[in-house]
């Protein structure tokens, strides 16, 4: 049960290129709800680290640059010290290195009052690795996406090609096997599904399929709390 003030929140969850953050979108629009894409913190703070040298292994200097991170969310854009980065924090390379920083307890503490503080009236869609396990445990509806490591690397392999990236689809398997690994063995908030989670196979399924889905199972639940 959720607390009386407390706007809802929809918990997304799911490894890389599980069609979750478009799922999550997706939800987000039917309902009415605010939107958050916590991966996108984390690769905030893979981006300044990069930029600025800051070693992926370096606990304390990772969560520094956590703390201290000057980021805004408007619209579609998001800016990294007053710069545009929406496109930059997309790069493959920012994707490895958000995996490998999200590992760390005192970076994962540093952002999660951050996201928290997504949640608002009416209501709040959150996607990530941990939202409903750690996060949101008290989320109305807790959703695991997920789809076969096959089918994740070549949903990857297309939107890279058609942006021009030179990548190979083995390469790209062999990767999202090894960021699921990195992911579900970490100390801190590994991914895995909640107990109370429904768990979504997308392998097979059409986005709208999918976002249907999600919404149905909302709007039952939702119900039942009133």
């Amino acid at each position: 049960m959720i607390a009386a003030t407390a706007p809802p929140v929809v918990a997304i969850d799911g490894p890389a290129a599980s069609g979750k953050g478009t799922v999550a979108q997706g939800v987000a629009q039917a309902l009415g709800f605010h939107y958050l894409d916590s991966g996108a913190l984390y690769r905030l703070v893979a981006l300044k680290a990069l930029r600025e040298a800051i070693p992926v292994d370096d606990e304390a200097a990772l969560a520094t640059a956590a703390r201290q991170l000057d980021a805004r969310f408007e619209g579609g854009a998001v800016t990294l010290d007053g710069a545009d980065v929406a496109e930059a924090i997309r790069a493959e390379a920012v994707g490895v290195a958000a995996s490998q920083v999200a590992v760390f307890p005192q970076v994962r503490a540093a952002l999660v009052a951050w996201q928290r503080s997504f949640r608002r009236p009416p209501g709040l869609v959150a996607e990530g690795r941990d939202m409903g396990t750690v996060v949101f445990p008290d989320a109305v509806l807790k959703a695991y996406v997920t789809a076969s490591a096959e089918e994740r690397a070549r949903r990857r392999y297309n939107q890279l090609i058609m942006k021009g990236n030179s990548v190979t689809l083995d390469g790209l398997l062999r990767d999202i096997r090894e960021r699921d690994a990195r992911d579900s063995n970490r100390t801190a908030a590994p991914l895995k599904v909640a107990a109370d989670a429904v768990v979504l196979d997308t392998t097979d399924l059409t986005i709208d399929a999918a976002i249907d889905f999600v919404v149905r199972q909302y709007r039952t639940l939702a119900a039942a709390e009133r």
